[in-house]
């Protein structure tokens, strides 16, 4: 079962739960189920603690919504969402991103701030609910209480810490409406209080467990932490390597749990991203979908899918055609690599009900013909040999396939009847998991080391990277101290975490944010490795400091 026990019903009521998470004053009540008649039973406390996590669809996925992930991505080397034909120049406000030429008032930032802050006050409602309300009240043991609030306020830190990452200097708020308007605090004292959230609270919170999918849990604390620490010198100028390399020995070790027994790498790179990824032994914190129990169902497909991408997988979601991988990344893999294929599409389309070519229509520039995914972004049709965010078509880019649905209907795969997939459309998306911390944990040594590598870190990326190859051609490919520079490690942590919302992270503590080049992006002014704080904020809130660089 998805998230934990009962939540199909559960989040149904947590859903009408409005109460005062949002910021305007005015706010028309048109449900009679509020806070100060809440909190009665321990369902009805449950339905409040799991609320923001079906918000974080909204903000930690890519989604439809302009959440975190998008900014996290759509800045970096890896991703683009370029026109293409009459589709996707929204503006030109993907363009800026690739650019980095975003301006203050751009939707996209402001919709981020304003989702992840929601999201933040979704989790201090319930905390000052539960807080002055009786246990005999809420039907709860002191016990749970104590976890629920701990839950709830790590869950909150990874809002901040999110925050953090893309604005620096961001306002500290715990108490709903409280204060009215805010202060911008110094990056360095959100780290601090995040920090403090975390190991205040993670010894409080259950174990990663089968029954806690989707929930922040003690793994998910020591997974924050990890994340902190790998960043601390950028977000704070004090390196914390050795203690990144505790936080990591923790999951490592198994201190935080583990879905399914112990906490393992999974011996195959699909598991993490499969329609039952639930059952991985590597995912340490996710967002768990629930269909069609709860009507709850993945919402990035709309960011990565052609138009007709159900015919290709054999199912109802298609997409609107908009998120590419950049022109070139798709040859950083090498042929013999299981990612290049199984996470990435490329070349011609087939029908998974027949394995018939996959034609396009609707329109647009292949209208009738098959549908054939290229590593390039140019006008085809008319023999053009520029590349660059404006000159797209329907074809345009390599594509994602990262994580699979499923297929909902039968099919027919290289002349094999398949079956439908009973959990079709349940793939759950992962925001932490154990390869990510056995990368962390080797960079942290290789810097603590003046950026050579230890055979240590060699032995921690080469027992995720050998997941990618058969055991044929391992033979060979394994790093070793000379190999694995710290140029290689950000090269594969780009090709093992492709997708996965890190990749401006990384090259910004890697120094290559704002003075590389790639594909149609040239380097960029120094300030850009943060986003200005949104203006319609700041006409809000005048408290509200700009960041350096930006009006």
């Amino acid at each position: 079962m998805k998230i934990s026990n009962k939540v199909s019903t559960i989040l149904l009521a947590g859903v009408a739960l409005l109460g005062n998470s949002c910021t305007k004053l005015d706010q028309r009540i048109y449900n009679e189920l509020t806070t100060d008649n809440f909190y009665n039973n321990k369902t009805e406390v449950l339905s409040a603690v799991l609320r923001p996590y079906t918000h974080a669809n909204a903000w930690v996925t890519p989604s439809g919504q302009d959440g975190w992930w998008r900014p996290a991505e759509l800045s970096a080397d890896q991703l683009a969402w370029p026109t293409k034909g009459r589709h996707g120049e929204d503006g030109g406000k993907w363009k800026r991103l690739h650019y980095h030429t975003w301006l203050s008032d751009d939707g996209p930032l402001n919709n981020a701030w304003s989702l992840m802050y929601w999201g933040m006050g979704l989790c201090n409602d319930p905390i000052e609910n539960l807080e002055k309300r009786s246990l005999s009240q809420m039907g709860i043991t002191q016990t749970e209480k104590d976890a629920f609030v701990a839950e709830l306020k790590l869950l909150r830190a990874f809002h901040y810490l999110k925050l953090m990452d893309l604005f620096g200097n961001i306002p500290v708020v715990t108490q709903v409406g409280i204060p009215a308007k805010p202060e911008t605090r110094p990056r360095a004292e959100v780290f601090a209080f995040i920090e403090k959230e975390i190991k205040d609270n993670i010894d409080k919170v259950p174990v990663l467990s089968t029954d806690m999918t989707g929930r922040m849990t003690r793994a998910g604390g020591y997974a924050m932490l990890v994340e902190l620490y790998l960043n601390a010198q950028v977000w704070t100028g004090t390196a914390r390597w050795d203690d990144c390399i505790a936080a990591a020995d923790q999951l490592i070790n198994g201190a935080g749990g583990g879905q399914n027994g112990a906490m393992a790498l999974d011996p195959n790179i699909t598991d993490p991203f499969k329609p039952t990824n639930h059952l991985s032994k590597e995912v340490i914190f996710s967002i768990a979908y629930d269909f069609p129990r709860a009507n709850f169902q993945p919402s990035w497909t709309g960011e990565f899918y052609h138009f007709q991408q159900g015919i290709i997988y054999g199912g109802n979601r298609n997409g609107n055609d908009g998120v590419v991988v950049v022109p070139g990344v798709f040859t950083t893999f090498e042929d013999q690599d299981l990612r290049k294929r199984t996470w990435l599409l490329e070349g011609p389309m087939v029908r998974f009900d027949n394995g018939q070519p996959a034609l396009a229509a609707g329109g647009n520039e292949y209208d009738g013909q098959q549908i054939v995914f290229v590593d390039n972004i140019r006008k085809n049709k008319t023999g053009s040999t520029v590349s660059n965010m404006s000159e797209g078509e329907e074809n345009s880019g390599v594509r994602f396939n990262k994580y699979k649905l499923g297929n909902q209907n039968p099919g027919v795969v290289n002349g094999v009847a398949i079956p439908a997939d009973p959990n079709y459309n349940n793939t759950d998306w992962n925001i932490y998991r154990l390869t990510w911390v056995y990368f962390a944990k080797a960079e942290a040594l290789m810097r603590k080391n003046g950026g050579t590598a230890t055979q240590a870190a060699c032995d921690l990326i080469n027992a995720c990277k050998s997941r990618a190859y058969t055991a044929a051609n391992w033979a060979g490919r394994a790093y070793t101290p000379a190999t694995l520079t710290l140029d290689e490690l950000l090269a594969e942590r780009g090709r093992e975490f492709i997708f996965e919302g890190f990749r401006r992270n990384d090259l910004i503590r890697f120094g290559k944010f704002h003075t590389a080049t790639w594909w149609d992006h040239q380097p960029s002014q120094a300030f850009r490795t943060l986003f200005p704080i949104p203006q319609v904020q700041r006409t809000l809130n005048g408290n509200l400091a700009q960041n350096p660089g930006y009006n």
